[in-house]
């Protein structure tokens, strides 16, 4: 398709934000639904966030994703929010709306699809430990506290934001019940079902693993929230323990879909928008 004057403009907003996949979906979805729009990368640093917001009208930008580490800081910059972006507390997905910006977070909406739908894992009743309590880990442990586990244990190496996460958390859920660690040994992994990396730690082969393989077991499904590379160093030491393992791929995909029909108002076309991402890797 040729690009003109009109053509309409989104991409994710984050720093760093160069290693991302999101523009090779969207862009195949673009294309293949004969939508004359592009998505490009905005890689802005902390001081530049709130200018560029400002400015998205004027530069033709219609819609954005938001990635590490600015999830949580465009709430305060936003027109209004969706029920789960509200919920949440942070934002993964912004739509320019006569020049109004209103926020989403298809984040944890989307994990639980490629978790239940695709790998069949259903939450409810089910013991879960979770590393990291940032943008990504507040998605994830609010959409399955909806689905009702047994507990929840979460780890980060911030006791303020984890303390803040873990307070949200059972302010809002008072049927399970939530536990704050103070390191990755005390997540209970051995008693657990589902263990889950929201934080960024694997995106380098060279990033240290944060849970010793010992815990690891053949009840126990992992779930990386990384996607840049296949296998994580956990996912990896988790597939030889015998557990079930997964990357972030499908949690990509899905919330990407979601995006995508939030800011077209189209059906997002999987097939193509999967075979994009399994190609550019």
């Amino acid at each position: 398709m040729v690009k003109d004057s009109a053509t309409k403009i989104f991409g994710v907003l984050g720093f760093p934000a160069g290693h991302s996949l999101s523009p090779l979906m969207h862009n195949a979805a673009f294309h293949a639904l004969n939508i004359d729009a592009e998505y490009k990368i905005f890689e802005l640093g902390p001081c530049d966030v709130d200018t560029f917001l400002g400015e998205l009208t004027q530069k033709n930008i219609f819609g954005l994703n938001v990635t590490v580490p600015y999830k949580e800081k465009v709430v305060s910059l936003l027109n209004s929010l969706s029920d789960d972006a509200r919920l949440i507390g942070a934002v993964n997905t912004i739509k320019v709306q006569d020049g109004k910006l209103e926020g989403f977070n298809t984040d944890g909406a989307g994990f639980l699809r490629h978790l239940t739908e695709d790998l069949g894992f259903n939450p409810e009743g089910k013991n879960i430990a979770i590393i990291g309590a940032g943008g990504a880990s507040k998605a994830v442990s609010i959409c399955l506290s909806k689905k009702s586990p047994k507990r929840i244990s979460i780890y980060d190496v911030d006791g303020v934001k984890l303390l803040s996460l873990v307070k949200h958390l059972k302010a809002n859920f008072n049927n399970i019940e939530v536990n704050p660690v103070s390191s990755p040994e005390k997540l209970d992994i051995n008693n657990s079902d589902l263990l889950i990396n929201a934080t960024p730690i694997g995106m380098k082969k060279s990033d240290h693993c944060l849970v010793d393989e010992k815990y690891l077991h053949k009840d126990l499904f992992v779930y990386d929230l990384v996607y840049n590379i296949k296998e994580t160093t956990l996912l990896e030491l988790a597939r030889i323990a015998g557990a079930r393992v997964s990357n972030g791929l499908g949690m990509l995909l899905y919330q990407g879909m979601l995006s995508f029909e939030i800011w077209t108002g189209n059906p997002a076309p999987k097939e193509v928008m999967q075979k994009a991402l399994s190609e550019g890797r």
